[in-house]
């Protein structure tokens, strides 16, 4: 019997060969937004990777948000635009963390660039 690995585990494969890759410095003043998707919430950290330090965080579970759907992807999203716009930050690169780009990383993704982020 061939043994699958779990979704997570895939997840975290697709994570690592996607973090070889995406780099935010801070010389472009581009910084990296990571999104993190769990069955009840949803997180999002601007993160300098130069100095490794988290310069926005938001997520569902502060902001008193009861689900976890597009529209709630779609508040995280504007929300942490603004709190980017506040800091200066204009350029960010996206990482999705090994999810596929749909659904809620999508409308999150949409909604900060409609919001001034960008891409």
């Amino acid at each position: 019997m061939i043994r699958k690995d779990s979704r997570n585990k895939r997840r975290i494969y697709r994570h690592n060969r996607i973090r070889s890759k995406i780099i935010g410095n801070k010389n472009e003043s581009k910084f990296r937004l990571v999104v993190f998707r769990s069955n009840r919430n949803i997180e999002v950290q601007v993160v300098d990777d130069k100095n490794m330090i988290t310069l926005v965080h938001v997520n569902s579970k502060n902001l008193k948000l009861k689900n976890n759907n597009i529209k709630t992807a779609e508040i995280i999203g504007k929300k942490v635009a603004e709190i980017c716009k506040s800091k200066n930050i204009n350029k960010v690169v996206f990482d999705r963390s090994g999810y596929i780009y749909h659904g809620r990383i999508k409308a999150l993704a949409d909604s900060a660039r409609n919001n001034g982020l960008i891409f």
